[in-house]
């Protein structure tokens, strides 16, 4: 199938790659814009450097993007997904991955590790008190640094060439510009983007388990169940 994929502006690059492994092709469409704020991300590596930090989260692929370059030396590291996770080794920072894609999942994860501990969090100008509050509640101190902010683009997306279109987060749903049309089919990346489409009255066909690659994975488990019947 062809896939238009929800992504910032000339983000998503390793997309085609993964989607043709699994027998698709694809296309980012962006309802969103990221502005980076360069003068938190010189005081976070900053602090990173001084020994601020007992732990890092990055919570998004673009956040490792920025910050990662510019890091001589870390702690420990968590990625939220295997994407982040890749960005972070391709520039050389041996990280670990949540087994499940979700930020719900770093306090469970750390578990009591997190007692007397500062996480360091550079993030998307968007509020998770959820993740602050478990972690607090673990013992821990975050320290949330919102290195970049986003903005809608204000355009309607192009999805002339889609027979499937993925929301890749709750946000990318709520701010797309885009129009259904018969025959589209919907996916959601994971649980939390489902949830937000159902709140907008679209039911996604196939939701994901917060990676693309799961989410093409279960994909192709429905394409073959709809092709059985």
């Amino acid at each position: 199938m062809m896939i238009a994929i929800t992504r910032l502006a000339d983000k998503g690059g390793r997309d085609p790659a993964r989607c043709r492994s699994l027998g698709h092709e694809c296309y980012p469409v962006s309802p969103l814009s990221a502005t980076i704020y360069q003068e938190r991300v010189t005081e976070f590596v900053a602090a990173v450097h001084r020994g601020a930090y007992d732990c890092l989260f990055f919570t998004s692929a673009l956040p490792a993007q920025i910050i990662a370059p510019l890091l001589e030396r870390w702690p420990r590291v968590i990625a939220i997904g295997p994407q982040t996770a890749k960005t972070l080794q391709d520039m050389g920072i041996p990280c670990e991955t949540l087994p499940s894609y979700y930020s719900r999942d770093f306090a469970p994860h750390l578990g009591e590790w997190l007692r007397g501990k500062t996480i360091g969090i550079p993030r998307a100008d968007v509020p998770n008190p959820a993740l602050l509050d478990a972690i607090r509640e673990r013992g821990g101190e975050p320290v949330e640094i919102r290195v970049y902010g986003l903005e809608p683009t204000g355009k309607e997306l192009d999805l002339a060439r889609a027979e499937a279109f993925l929301f890749t987060s709750a946000n990318s749903f709520r701010q797309a510009i885009w129009t259904l049309r018969p025959g589209l089919l919907l996916m959601a990346i994971g649980e939390i983007t489902a949830d937000a489409m159902r709140d907008g009255g679209v039911e996604p066909a196939v939701v994901g388990d917060g990676s693309l690659e799961g989410t093409l994975r279960r994909l192709n488990a429905y394409l073959e169940e709809q092709g059985s019947r």
